[in-house]
């Protein structure tokens, strides 16, 4: 399992679009992949679940990967969410 903080440097923080983004992204993978906050933890392959956080840009996440390309899909999920242009 690969797990690491991340701060949300999207413009927008996780609304409609990017969130829909985001979720894609992580659908990509075969590994299990889940965002957490203080008292919330989620699939990235939700879209429900990922509306639900509200998270906006600045705000820390917790970003875990478990599975054979969890590697890859942190790698990639850091990418979009580091990433102001994507927004």
């Amino acid at each position: 399992m690969t797990k690491k903080a991340i701060t949300i440097q999207l413009d927008s923080g996780l609304e409609t679009r990017p969130v829909a983004l985001l979720v894609q992204v992580a659908s990509q993978f075969q590994s299990d992949v889940y965002l957490e906050t203080e008292n919330k933890r989620v699939n990235a392959k939700s879209i429900m679940g990922m509306m639900a956080l509200g998270l906006d840009a600045g705000e820390e996440v917790t970003v875990s990967a478990n599975g054979e390309d969890e590697t890859e899909a942190m790698s990639k999920i850091e990418d979009y969410l580091t990433n102001s242009q994507k927004s």
